[in-house]
């Protein structure tokens, strides 16, 4: 199968979308997913406390699960790589084993603070960062692995300061930029200073509230757009609805969907049908 480095290098820009579990994963790939994203923010959230408190080996667990279940080039959001330049020995082998093909590391301080969810950056000196990206960048077995370098720089400082730290980044060998910002202006001008991949994230509600296109990610040169945080809130949205109606014993539980036709859907995201074949084939003859 193609990789992710080979899907960054070539053709139209690939939009990975927030996975938590083989169901989404399964979901994503059916709606046409190339590329799929495990994200920390959503998967704290989804443990009822933050990514500040998640652990590597809980992450890659769930990267071994989704793999079962989805052949998709699946990229981790590595939060701080769970330690100094160091750690990345274990981290980025690890990260490899469980199944990703590449991996988001910021420039946050650890343990990572919940001040992030609301736009509070606790960020660590660029050089630190630098010698973290150097070290997983050696450390990889496989050249195919890519090293995504994250900072969030632009909401504690400025744009001067972030396109500073990127530019050390991009030194220390990682693969992909990820400079976070939510103005068009700003995404420009990081796109003019680097030739080389980019990672943009839109906000809630995906490309079409960012108001910017892949067409325009594409002529900008960003290579990787993943969308972080549409897919939890619109399962947070459905379950909250459909608990409410369950419990209100209202007639209307799947909130306008079909119950038939989504019990149908939920079988063949499942893959029921393969199972119960390979059954006929051997035990229920």
């Amino acid at each position: 199968m193609i990789t992710l480095r080979q899907m960054i290098a070539e053709g139209a820009p690939v939009f990975a979308p927030l996975v938590l579990n083989p169901l989404m994963a399964r979901m994503a790939e059916k709606a046409g997913a190339r590329a799929i994203y495990l994200g920390g923010g959503a998967s704290g959230y989804q443990g009822i406390f933050t990514e500040a408190n998640l652990s590597l080996t809980e992450m890659a667990h769930a990267g071994l699960e989704i793999g079962t279940a989805c052949r998709l080039p699946l990229i981790l959001d590595g939060a701080c790589g769970w330690g100094d330049p160091m750690h990345m020995h274990r981290t980025i082998p690890l990260a490899e084993t469980a199944g990703f093909q590449a991996i988001e590391i910021e420039d946050q301080i650890l343990p990572k603070r919940a001040h992030h969810h609301i736009g509070i950056e606790h960020i660590i000196p660029g050089e630190e960062m630098a010698a973290k990206v150097k070290e997983a960048v050696a450390v990889r077995r496989s050249p195919d692995f890519l090293i995504i370098a994250r900072t969030n720089a632009i909401r504690m400082y400025d744009l001067d300061d972030a396109l500073r730290r990127a530019e050390l980044y991009a030194k220390a060998g990682a693969d992909i930029l990820f400079v976070l910002t939510r103005k068009a202006e700003e995404l420009r001008t990081i796109a003019e200073r680097f030739d080389m991949p980019l990672m943009y994230m839109p906000p809630a509600g995906g490309m079409v509230a960012s108001g910017l296109t892949l067409a325009d990610m594409d002529g900008l040169g960003i290579r990787l757009v993943v969308d972080a945080q549409t897919p939890m809130l619109a399962l947070h949205r459905a379950l909250r609805d459909s608990y409410a109606a369950i419990l209100k014993g209202e007639a209307d539980p799947l909130v306008g969907a079909s119950i038939l036709a989504e019990d149908k859907a939920l079988k063949a995201s499942a893959g029921l049908e393969t199972l119960l074949e390979v059954e006929r084939r051997t035990v229920e003859k």
